[in-house]
């Protein structure tokens, strides 16, 4: 199998912040990333220590969110320098990776 070294980004955010929208719009329609998946977690907490998490009775807009993409390293690397000033720091993870081509 053939691979493909790349740079794997892990976004951490909760929906009651309000950056998922602006965040999506600019890998889709800016930095033309490979591909984006955004999970919705069940609960988290973060360096605040504040849980956010989902109940049954409960209806809650503030649940964890996770952004996860990848693309070559010079655009991941330039995509990084972009968002350095959008978030919190400790809130954006990156690692190397193989895709497999």
């Amino acid at each position: 199998m053939k691979t493909e070294r790349v740079i794997f980004v892990r976004v951490y955010l909760t929906e009651g912040e309000r950056q998922i929208d602006p965040l999506l719009r600019r890998l889709h329609d800016v930095e033309k990333v490979r591909g984006v998946t955004v999970f919705r977690g069940v609960s988290g907490f973060g360096k605040s220590g504040r849980m956010h998490s989902s109940h049954l009775l409960e209806l809650t807009s503030d649940l964890p969110l996770v952004v996860e993409f990848f693309d070559d390293a010079s655009k991941i690397e330039m995509i990084l320098a972009h968002l350095e000033n959008e978030f919190e720091p400790g809130h954006v993870v990156h690692w190397q990776a193989n895709v497999n081509i």
